[in-house]
């Protein structure tokens, strides 16, 4: 006779595993794939249970604005019953042991893991059981009783599920420190793709919508209430999408929508689903993805801007700021002691705080060598050199063995 014993917490974060790792949570996504690696410690903390359960995995160090740090990555419930085609949790995959918490259980074991020094920050997802708005409630549950039972007061990244509430949107909001509405797709036709039972405009842009008028209404009335960041993320290349489709909505979401950061995910193939056997996205698109986003978000470009190849994708052979530069800059380039600030930012090599550092030192003297933009830390001075004049000359340059970084 078999006899199923019913899993002690510890064992659940561990059947759920590294099934979150493409799940980004920070501000340096692509460093978090890796889990932890460390041995774990269970120090001071007796009522954690001692099963040999590996939560390692479950584990990822994360660059937040708090700082680095370890961050448990968790689900309410592994169980779903939505269908998207990617996914490990799945209806109907059955390679996956289900798993469930309980709200004052998930807020316990992360306050005795965090007491334990193992974890100092909570990412919180789930599966969709009886809706959207039930599983949000849960994980709404769980962090109230996480801040005000056991008073934690660190980072927490809540998961807005497709079909939330505005006020649950509102409280998830003044609970986080960051919040996650995920697009999946750029189009509803991509994510019709990926998704069948997502409602792209219904269920998920009218949610990011409603998470911007929420944190615009506080800011002007109640600053202080919410602090949560908004983020998107995409599943990329599995159906088709082109990264100008992709880079025109974040765009657009960066500068209408409110949106802070969004996440690009290379899709990987997952056994037991109807993509197990379609080809995994190089990493290299996404780290572009990733390069073309920030000169959107903090550098002032726009779409238009950005050197797409004709079937709407980025080169992948070198960076998106570079082969602008070869097709712009190369031929014509700017002179550092007349450019403006914006004309600053398109050489590749300087950034926002170059760039502030070139303006201030050309008022108090001329910058007419390398060794000069040294001097006032920049940091890129090899990989702008192509680009700039120095006194009216082009700098001499030195030869890369090994090629443009």
């Amino acid at each position: 006779m078999n006899i199923h014993r019913t899993p002690d917490p510890i064992e659940k974060l561990a059947l759920v595993g590294d099934a979150n790792r493409f799940e980004p949570v920070g501000d340096r996504p692509q460093a978090e794939r890796k889990p932890s690696a460390a041995p774990l410690h269970f120090v001071d903390e007796p009522q954690i249970p001692r099963s040999a359960a590996d939560i390692r995995p479950c584990i990822t160090h994360v660059s937040t604005p708090q700082g680095k740090k370890p961050i448990l990555k968790a689900m309410m419930t592994t169980a779903c019953e939505r269908n998207c085609y990617y996914c490990p949790f799945r209806a109907g995959r059955g390679e996956m042991r289900r798993v469930t918490f309980k709200p004052d259980e998930m807020a316990k074991t992360f306050h005795q893991l965090e007491q334990a020094q193992l974890v100092d920050g909570l990412f919180l997802s789930s599966g969709i059981i009886n809706g959207g708005v039930t599983a949000q409630d849960k994980i709404i549950d769980a962090v109230e009783i996480l801040r005000r039972r056991y008073g934690y007061q660190g980072y927490v990244h809540l998961k807005i599920m497709p079909g939330a509430e505005y006020d649950q949107i509102l409280r998830a909001m003044q609970l986080a420190d960051r919040v996650s509405i995920n697009l999946e797709g750029p189009t509803a036709q991509r994510l019709d793709r990926l998704a069948p039972m997502k409602n792209y405009y219904d269920e998920l842009l009218q949610r990011l919508r409603w998470a911007h008028e929420i944190r615009r209404q506080a800011r002007a009335e109640a600053p202080a209430l919410i602090r949560a960041s908004i983020v998107t993320q995409f599943v990329v290349g599995a159906v088709g999408d082109t990264d100008l489709e992709l880079l025109s909505l974040t765009g657009s979401l960066h500068r209408l929508g409110g949106l802070d950061r969004a996440y690009f995910s290379a899709f990987n193939p997952v056994s037991g689903t109807p993509f197990e056997n379609l080809p995994r996205t190089p990493d290299i698109r996404e780290r572009r993805l990733y390069q073309a986003s920030c000169l959107l978000r903090d550098y002032g470009w726009d779409v238009e801007d950005l050197p797409f190849e004709p079937g709407g994708n980025l080169r992948t052979d070198t960076d998106p700021k570079t082969a602008w530069a070869d097709l712009h800059l190369r031929e014509r380039p700017i002179d550092v002691m007349r450019a403006t600030r914006e004309e600053l930012l398109r050489v590749p090599g300087i950034g926002p705080v170059g760039a502030d550092a070139i303006l201030k030192a050309r008022r108090q003297g001329r910058l007419s060598d390398l060794s000069h933009l040294r001097k006032i830390g920049l940091r890129g001075v090899e990989r702008a050199a192509p680009y700039i004049l120095l006194d009216g000359r082009r700098p001499p340059q030195q030869l890369s063995l090994f090629g443009v970084g």
